[in-house]
């Protein structure tokens, strides 16, 4: 070991909204010493679909620290008491906030933090002595306890696809938007960010507009997301811990089932949508959108006339569209980064690649168990709906802060649900309650 290396208990790769919350709240831990390291020269927080009218769907006070320790001083209120705009937010009466909003107070958690690392690329990750050895280039290695993967999922491209010049990633929306102007859009994906680059689509007026949009996708609506107090107890611990304890095929189960509790489009931007619909058809006579709810995607490629998106009906029909530029809102997928590529056999995944993990985050490996690796947003089949959402950001970092140190730093029990999810068997056996109610009738 160098003199110049750094020795930490806890050390995390990426810098997004997960290890940001590890962070914060870890900052508050006497005698924790933590670092956390990213590639990027500054915090971003999806840049290409950081629209200024696209809004949180979460309250804000599930940010990074205050679901767990609202004293924290990384809090999101203490956010705008810092930047000297407590009063003017309250005045402006939000009902939620916008995701820039909520993206610059990401940037200024962390920008003061000690603890983050930027333009720092891990280029490997090595265990042997017990410890994780971080390398770099340029910058003395970490030697680290425990490791805590949140470098985020990837763009997914369907397969088919040829990416280019005019076929790209909506994560990359904002920075290619003018390539828009005057051409044939097609949008692939019927979620909320394929909605988003359309409603941004539809709002380009002038030289700026594009000459037609398509909208494809596969999903044989464009459906909402659930909302309200009783949808949102499945963002809730007491949920968690009900399908932590479900078969795997009840889990199965459940995931499809709340598939529009975390991905449908939100009301107010598919209302925005229509009336754009509306108005172009009604009111000044266009024509020059187009919808197509339920096609599978077979390829996209380029041709003589632009880009051929050869899609399937459910009924089973070929069906060809054609436009100069293609955005790809098709999702993400999950990655392990590659500095751990040395590692990567040592590493449990699930068949969609994401890392296994077992209790309190930790991922399944043949490491001892003192030598803990963290997934975050890594466990969507492992703890179910709620693991990529940020509502529990802050509840899943002091679950991992509690199981690195060994004791309860932060309180998680909770009142009793409001929901009872999951039967509890009567002692005496299943019937031995109905006998026992029989008898005392």
């Amino acid at each position: 070991m160098s003199h110049q290396d750094t020795t930490v208990d806890l050390a995390g790769i990426g810098i997004g909204p997960f290890n940001l919350s590890l962070a914060a709240l870890a900052d508050g831990v006497p005698g924790l010493a933590t670092a956390f390291f990213e590639r990027r020269a500054n915090f971003a927080w999806h840049p290409g679909l950081c629209f200024p009218d696209a809004m949180l769907q979460t309250s804000p006070l599930k940010d990074l620290v205050t679901p767990v320790c609202p004293t924290s001083p990384w809090s999101f209120l203490n956010h705008l008491v810092e930047s000297g705009r407590f009063f003017d937010f309250m005045s402006a009466r939000f009902e939620t906030v916008s995701r820039q909003e909520f993206s610059a107070y990401l940037g200024w958690a962390a920008d003061g933090l000690a603890s983050t690392h930027f333009s720092a690329p891990v280029e490997d990750v090595r265990y042997e002595d017990g410890h994780f050895r971080l390398q770099f280039t340029g910058r003395p290695d970490c030697i680290a306890r425990s490791l805590a993967i949140g470098t985020g999922r990837v763009p997914l491209i369907p397969a088919g696809v040829v990416t280019g010049p005019d076929c790209f990633h909506a994560s990359r929306y904002l920075e290619l938007r003018p390539k828009t102007a005057g051409r044939r859009v097609a949008v692939i994906g019927g979620g909320q960010s394929g909605a988003e680059v359309i409603l941004n689509l539809l709002q380009q007026e002038g030289a700026a507009a594009p000459a037609s949009i398509s909208w494809i996708s596969r999903r044989d609506g464009f459906w909402t997301l659930q909302e309200g107090g009783l949808v949102d107890q499945f963002f809730t611990p007491g949920y968690l811990a009900a399908y932590r304890e479900m078969p795997l095929e009840v889990q199965a189960r459940a995931l499809a089932s709340q598939k529009f509790a975390s991905d449908g489009l939100t009301p107010s931007t598919a209302d925005e949508i229509y009336r754009h619909l509306y108005r172009r058809r009604h009111l000044e006579g266009r024509g020059d959108v187009a919808l197509y709810p339920g096609r599978d995607l077979l390829h996209v490629r380029p041709s003589g006339r632009g880009q051929m998106v050869v899609s399937q009906s459910a009924e089973g029909e070929a069906e060809v569209i054609e436009a100069d530029l293609v955005v790809l809102a098709t999702g993400y997928r999950a990655s392990t980064p590659a500095c751990m590529g040395g590692l990567a056999k040592r590493l449990a995944q699930e068949t969609d690649g994401a890392l296994a993990l077992g209790p309190n985050y930790r991922v399944v490996w043949d490491g001892p168990d003192d030598s803990p690796i963290y997934g975050l947003n890594q466990g969507r089949r492992a703890y179910g709906v709620i693991d990529p959402q940020l509502s529990m950001a802050a509840w899943r970092s002091a679950v991992i802060l509690n199981d690195l140190s060994g004791r309860a730093i932060f309180r998680l029990a909770e009142a009793d649900p409001l929901v009872v999810w999951r039967a509890a068997p009567e002692a005496g056996g299943k019937d031995a309650g109905f006998e026992q109610r029989l008898t005392a009738s």
